[in-house]
């Protein structure tokens, strides 16, 4: 198939399977937003490519007696987040999202990731291999999950809103994944789940390649740029979104890196209570989809703000009630999680809309990555402080109360800049 321009400089016309890039002005561009059918491959690649996120997560309880360790769960979530922070620092300096076509881009970091996720496969099973594999996981990482909010800041802004709800989701849902793989799969080996879930990301890397275009490269700078920092701190509307980002990155990872430890301390108080706690796990971070998508929809009649703002709110009273629901009956406790999950998960993508939309139209991507460079390193921070209190209070429920200054920094970087 020969390829072709998805532009042209006198007509708005697009073939769904064309992709390419036309040299033209910026001025040029026309306003075009993709089919609900783009929409759904770039969600789907999105969900296969941030499965790869916390795979070592939901295998750690086989790593850890051949390991002879009982202290990897703070440390294996905090290298891919390293990772991932390098890589976006990297991918930002060089303005990659912005000097390449996106789908390139995302699906040649998303093999590398792959391709990681399985390294320590083939070396001797070593903590240190162990680690290094998940730390070149994050670091590739850092071409899927900002490059894949890039492609659906650059096609859909219209509805953007919208478009990152599923965008966001579709993370959610990768992330919990590996979770199910291990809560289904009972006795499937650990070698097999990495294997099931490198190939869905290599999968959904090429659908993505093959059906969606890349939008014109129109910043070819072939130097290191700061832009991005000015960009992400000026003041308005794009620092009002990355205080509130910032705010919900301070809880989200630190929670779902310790949801075993909320289980555990939930069926200490209840031991007549028998359930699978790697599906629970996954049904906790998964329900955040509902959140995403259904706040994507809530944020064009009422604004992302406004939607953001709620869902924070929520999420951090949630965070505080840790201590207080752990001796409620199972039913409340499912409830709350329900709750927790939705709204936890919820506030991202239209934090992350605040930004997109306001960022520069040849920096966006450079933008987004710099902004999930830092966030991501706050939650190395949240991870480890966490770790650190867990294992010198012997697991006290109320450590995790340390969550809840993130989600009261969020809202009132959103609220201080105009009323709801």
């Amino acid at each position: 198939m020969t390829k072709k321009s998805a532009y042209s400089a006198s007509s708005a016309s697009y073939s769904p399977f064309t992709f390419g890039q036309k040299s033209i002005s910026v001025k040029t561009l026309p306003a075009q937003t993709l089919s609900n059918l783009h929409l759904l491959v770039i969600v789907l690649a999105q969900f296969a490519g941030t499965s790869l996120w916390f795979a070592g997560n939901a295998i750690l309880a086989d790593l850890q007696p051949l390991l002879g360790t009982t202290t990897l769960n703070g440390w294996i979530t905090s290298a891919v987040q390293l990772g991932f922070i390098v890589g976006t620092l990297v991918y930002s300096l060089y303005g990659i999202a912005d000097r390449f076509p996106s789908a390139r881009v995302f699906l040649v970091s998303v093999v590398l990731a792959a391709g990681f996720n399985l390294l320590f496969l083939a070396l001797p099973l070593r903590a240190e291999w162990v680690l290094m594999s998940r730390f070149g996981t994050g670091f590739f990482l850092a071409g899927v999950y900002p490059v894949g909010m890039k492609i659906a800041a650059d096609w859909f802004r219209p509805v953007l809103g919208r478009a990152m709800g599923f965008l966001v989701g579709a993370l959610v849902l990768g992330t919990a994944f590996p979770h199910l793989i291990r809560g289904l799969g009972g006795a499937l080996p650990y070698a097999e789940v990495l294997l099931s879930v490198s190939g869905l990301a290599v999968v959904g890397g090429l659908l993505l390649f093959v059906v969606v275009p890349s939008k014109l490269v129109i910043n070819r700078r072939n130097r290191l740029s700061t832009d991005a920092f000015r960009y992400l701190f000026k003041p308005g509307d794009l620092r009002a979104g990355t205080l509130g980002y910032f705010g919900h990155m301070w809880e989200l990872y630190t929670v779902w890196a310790f949801l075993p430890v909320l289980f555990a301390l939930y069926a200490q108080q209840h031991p007549d209570f028998s359930f699978n706690r790697s599906v629970w796990t996954f049904v906790a971070m998964a329900v955040g989809f509902l959140g995403c998508a259904g706040g994507g929809f809530l944020a064009l009649r009422v604004g992302s703000r406004r939607v953001a703002v709620v869902q924070l709110a929520i999420s951090g009273m949630c965070t505080a009630l840790v201590p207080f629901i752990l001796s409620a009956p199972p039913v409340l406790f499912g409830l709350y999680l329900l709750i927790y999950g939705i709204t936890i998960s919820g506030d991202s993508p239209q934090l992350t809309t605040l930004v997109s939309a306001n960022a520069p139209l040849d920096n966006r991507g450079s933008v987004l990555t710099l902004l999930t460079c830092i966030g991501f390193s706050i939650t190395i921070v949240s991870i480890q402080l966490m770790a650190w209190v867990l294992n010198q209070t012997d697991q006290a429920p109320w450590a995790f109360c340390l969550l809840v200054p993130g989600p009261v920094l969020g809202v009132w970087g959103l609220v201080s800049k105009t009323k709801l």
